[in-house]
Parts: C-alpha cells; sequence; structure tokens
C-alpha cells in the first residue's frame, strides 16, 4: 500500500510524493500505529511525517523533520490515480 501526498510548500509551491515500503516502516516505527490504522486515526502529523520522510529518503531535504515543517504550508493526501 503507497500513500500519495501532495506537500504545499510556505513558498506556494506544490509537490506531489508517493510515500513507498521504507516510508511505511518509518512511520510505524516513529509513532507505533500501523499504517492500516492510519485512515481512522490520522493526524497532520502523520501526514507530515510520511511527506518528510520522503523527501528526506529521495534528497529534496537535508532538514531535520521540525526545521522542514517550518516550510510548508500544508500536506493532504490524495487518491492513487488510476
Amino acid at each position: 500500500m503507497n500513500i500519495n501526498l501532495v506537500i504545499k510548500y510556505a513558498d506556494g509551491t506544490e509537490k506531489p510524493v508517493e510515500a513507498v515500503a521504507p516510508d511505511l516502516v518509518a512511520f510505524e516505527s516513529k509513532f507505533d500505529l500501523s499504517i492500516a490504522r492510519l485512515e481512522k486515526e490520522v493526524k497532520l502529523t502523520h501526514l507530515l511525517y510520511i511527506g518528510w520522510h520522503v523527501e528526506k529518503r529521495t534528497g529534496a531535504t537535508k532538514d531535520e523533520f521540525e526545521k522542514w515543517v517550518e516550510t510548508v504550508a500544508m500536506v493532504t493526501a490524495e487518491e492513487p490515480k488510476k
């Protein structure tokens, strides 16, 4: 199960990202919450963390989570494209 997010940065840019296995495992480890339960218990922090992890894993940011969040206006989940 992959998760598609759109990260809206404070500078007005938007970036679609796809969270894959390493990102989901990191989320489960950080929050001690199954990714399967995310739909019922989603918090903005959860989506931000997943988005940050994708950006960190792919080399798009070197910032730590708290610093990176300062650059983000919003993050939203998207339905997978068919």
